[in-house]
């Protein structure tokens, strides 16, 4: 790694040492999770003047401890940040202010809200991190003697108090005053080591890790191994079911689902509706995970309508308690904050899992990884003594605290945030086109189609979830529902693209042929719309289905029956979805495109049919009343447009740069 940096002039070796003693903490889960923990190191840079300058590098916000960089340790000037430990008081704005203005470069990311704590300790190299073994001893009633007890004078140990100003104080304090601690255990929080040199703080934060990992082991409950998990629930059912009643005003979420045996245990356990109401295992993952999870209690007897009146009962009371909540603890501050949306993140089923919900799967994914630390950190404060977190009065200052609301961004959401749309055909031609478009526009997606490695590298372009699935194989493709329910815990929209392109005069067609493109044409449209809008009435949140059609439905040419009849019957397909859907919602469209460059048909098949009209294949696709190319591209658009006209269904939209005579009527 020394190497690697050798070349970079703001980079020496006491900064290549804090990146690689970093990422070897913030690549172990059971340290830090998703942005959480920071490190510092002590060290003297050249500033703009030239000049060797004492700086303070410490993680930047926005930056993963397990793939930071040197860009991810902004260098602020040590002296006069060491000389702020002289005031009174200092806001949340004065000291993020006062952290920036330090800066050696002015473009960097703003140093983490804890910079002041690692500035005013005077060790060269300092270490945080919220372990869960470290937080089941801290999460603790009687914290300070348990940690006490299992470390001696090694640690000392730091009241609560929120990150900022005042806690960089007392912690200062409370080291001078036990000057030969290797660290300091900060309660409710996490854990500081430090050292003269990179290994030895290292080091001495994980020994005291540890050491804390070998007394819960030590006391692990004979209780929890005797707990008996609940019957298994079917998750496909459950989950378009939540994930339609979570969110209002607008709001969608995707789901993840989370299943180990670690997890079975846990909800089995007696008393859940107790230690999972606690609170956060430490206070940052409020702003993730809310300050508890919603619980579910789900019998395998339970028809759909049951499982929908109890999830509507438990949604409405979580989003009651909410909001009593904010006015009970803004009241008693008297403060005025203006709520965050009521809606749980995470939700425990006996039988099935834990489940998290985010705006992008990204975030729910950072809520589910949370929790299953959250359910170690429980586990293991209830075997050492009792899991006690945080009080809730302190919780909402950190959820309403605008440096943790900072890390969770304000980004204008994209038209389908939060939307999971299915594309079939997606591994080329206008559906990898749809899945650029749809992609951009904030959707997740779901992309299927026959051919592997084409799809694989559509997918991957776009970070997109893909199956190989044959859409003339009705049961494939319900399970391909399924897979994407899983996926994301629901689906919004469909854009229903899969096709091929046989020839032939009628009185001539091989019947195997005309069936094959009546099963492909046709049918696999059939097969998606059906699977797709059992989901669609589960959610009850309304949706889309998009069938690409074809100007052969308007406008037959000879030799092309094959193909054209099928895609006709696609036109009345949509009109019947749009009957049968428009009662809970669903809007049905469809896109009739012409002469697109999608590989469907063969170049000297295009060739052939150019030559019919006297053209190159290049003035073939030119052949329209604009006289341009209509591209893979435009179509896409086209289907974007309607999946966000809230208006519109039954509608036929043309794609093809004008031909009258395929113009619907």
């Amino acid at each position: 790694m020394v190497e690697r940096y050798r070349s970079d002039r703001s980079v020496n070796e006491d900064i290549t040492l804090r990146v690689y003693t970093s990422r070897l903490i913030g690549q172990e889960p059971r340290l830090v999770l998703h942005g959480g923990g920071n490190t510092s190191v002590k060290t003297i840079l050249v500033d703009d003047t030239g000049q060797p300058t004492r700086v303070l590098c410490v993680k930047g916000s926005g930056w993963d401890l397990g793939r930071i960089e040197p860009a991810g340790l902004p260098a602020v000037r040590l002296d006069s940040l060491g000389a702020l430990r002289h005031r009174d008081t200092l806001s949340d704005e004065e000291m993020v202010n006062a952290q920036r203005i330090r800066l050696i470069d002015a473009s960097a990311p703003n140093p983490s809200v804890e910079t002041l704590l690692h500035g005013f300790l005077p060790h060269k190299f300092v270490d945080h991190s919220h372990a869960d073994a470290i937080l089941a001893l801290v999460d603790q009633p009687d914290a300070q003697s348990i940690c006490k007890g299992l470390y001696g004078d090694r640690l000392a140990i730091v009241p609560y108090i929120k990150p900022g100003f005042e806690l960089a104080k007392l912690a200062a304090e409370t080291y001078e005053a036990n000057p030969s601690v290797e660290g300091l255990l900060l309660l409710k929080h996490g854990l500081f080591t430090f050292g003269e040199t990179a290994k030895e703080s290292y080091e001495r934060h994980i020994h005291a890790v540890d050491a804390a990992e070998q007394l819960i082991a030590s006391r692990k409950s004979r209780e929890r191994s005797a707990r008996t998990p609940a019957e298994p629930i079917l998750y496909e059912t459950i989950g378009p079911l939540l994930r339609g009643r979570l969110g209002s005003d607008g709001r969608r979420y995707l789901l993840t689902l989370r299943r180990s045996a670690a997890i079975d245990v846990f909800l089995a356990r007696a008393d859940l509706g107790s230690v999972s109401q606690r609170g956060t295992a430490t206070p940052d993952h409020v702003i993730r995970t809310k300050r508890v999870p919603m619980l579910l209690d789900i019998d395998p007897s339970m028809d759909s309508s049951m499982i929908a009146s109890h999830i509507e009962e438990r949604v409405a009371a979580y989003r009651e308690e909410y909001a009593a909540y904010v006015r009970r603890e803004s009241e008693r501050k008297e403060r005025k904050v203006e709520p965050l949306d009521p809606d749980p993140r995470v939700v425990l089923v006996r039988g099935l899992g834990v489940i998290a919900a985010g705006a992008t799967v990204g975030a729910a994914r950072i809520a589910a990884d949370i929790y299953e630390h959250t359910i170690e950190v429980i586990e293991g404060a209830e075997a050492v003594g009792s899991y006690d977190p945080l009080p809730v009065s302190d919780l909402f200052d950190m959820e309403y605290w605008s440096l943790e609301q900072a890390k969770l961004g304000k980004a204008r959401a994209k038209p389908l945030q939060g939307q999971v749309v299915y594309i079939s055909g997606a591994a080329r031609g206008i559906g990898a086109a749809c899945a650029r478009v749809f992609s951009e526009a904030g959707a997740s997606l779901y992309l299927t189609d026959k051919d592997e490695t084409p799809l694989s590298e559509v997918a991957a372009s776009m970070g997109a979830s893909c199956e190989v699935v044959d859409m003339t194989d009705e049961n494939a493709v319900r399970a391909s529902i399924d897979h994407c329910v899983r996926a994301f815990g629901g689906i919004d929209g469909v854009v229903s693209n899969a096709g091929i392109a046989p020839q032939g005069h009628m009185e001539s067609v091989p019947s195997a042929e005309l069936k094959r493109s009546f099963e492909v044409n046709l049918f696999s449209h059939q097969y998606l719309a059906s699977a797709a809008l059992r989901v669609l009435a589960a959610q009850g949140t309304g949706g889309f289905l998009l069938f690409n059609a074809s100007k052969s439905a308007f406008n037959p040419g000879p030799g092309f029956g094959p193909y054209a009849i099928p895609k006709a019957s696609v036109i009345a397909l949509m009109k019947q979805y749009a009957i049968e859907g428009g009662r809970i919602g669903v809007r049905s469209n469809a896109v009739n495109a012409d002469r697109i460059r999608t590989g469907i048909l063969a170049e000297d098949d295009v060739e052939r049919r150019a030559r019919a009209r006297g053209l190159d294949a290049d003035a073939y696709y030119r052949s329209n009343l604009l006289g341009k190319e209509v591209t893979a591209e435009d179509v896409a658009g086209a289907f974007l447009h309607l999946a966000l006209a809230p208006s519109t269904t039954a509608c036929v939209l043309t794609v093809d740069g004008g031909n009258i005579a395929a113009s619907p009527r």
